[in-house]
């Protein structure tokens, strides 16, 4: 009986190390992958105003529900960077991947636009082309965002209630411009990172600086 009490404290102890090297793994790849080079210009708890520098992205545009639609444009994206089906090195993942609902050819409002930023050291004209026609790149311009962040698996109640949160700080008059109509939703963890460590995030783009 006592040993297997000393065998039973031996592997909780084991288990609690290996918990502690995978924290400190988590960690140092959250800090180590490059974000975007953001300045807040105004915080409010978990509400900030942003000024992002102009960014390089390779897009993808999807169909189909949230969670469908960004496990779908995420292979091929990971597919350009990685050089599964191009030539050239491979690129850096970044975070967030962003996610923004846009209206589909044909009016539906099931479309989705998916994007990976670029690692800042990258030019458009610096990057390899795509295989095809799926991966689109472009640089977006320099622009001034509205952000809330949370932690948590980011389920579509968990991003409505953010999002509806957001909404009414705005309604609120707390800003002096008007937003874009359409959020984007960013993720910066994989799927594997636990919810409580997970940071996500609703955006909307101000209109004009104030």
């Amino acid at each position: 009986m006592r040993r297997a009490i000393v065998i039973g404290l031996y592997t909780l102890a084991g288990l609690a190390a290996l918990a502690v090297v995978g924290m400190g793994v988590w960690v140092f790849y959250v800090q180590n992958v490059e974000k975007p080079a953001y300045r807040v210009v105004l915080q409010d708890g978990a509400i900030e105003v942003r000024d992002y520098p102009a960014l390089v992205i390779a897009e993808v545009t999807t169909t189909g529900d949230r969670r469908g639609a960004v496990n779908a444009g995420f292979r091929p994206l990971a597919n350009y960077i990685f050089a599964k089906e191009r030539t050239g090195d491979t690129i850096a993942m970044t975070a967030p991947v962003t996610q923004q609902r846009s209206l589909s050819r044909n009016g539906n409002d099931d479309s989705w636009t998916v994007q990976f930023i670029m690692p800042s050291k990258y030019k458009l004209g610096d990057l390899p082309a795509p295989a095809g026609a799926t991966v689109q790149l472009k640089q977006v311009p320099a622009s001034r965002r509205i952000a809330i962040r949370f932690s948590g698996v980011a389920t579509d109640a968990l991003i409505a209630e953010q999002e509806a949160v957001l909404r009414t700080w705005i309604a609120k008059g707390n800003l002096a411009t008007s937003v874009a109509a359409t959020a984007t939703y960013a993720y910066y963890n994989d799927p594997f990172t636990p919810g409580p460590f997970r940071r996500n995030e609703v955006m909307f783009d101000v209109a004009t600086k104030p």
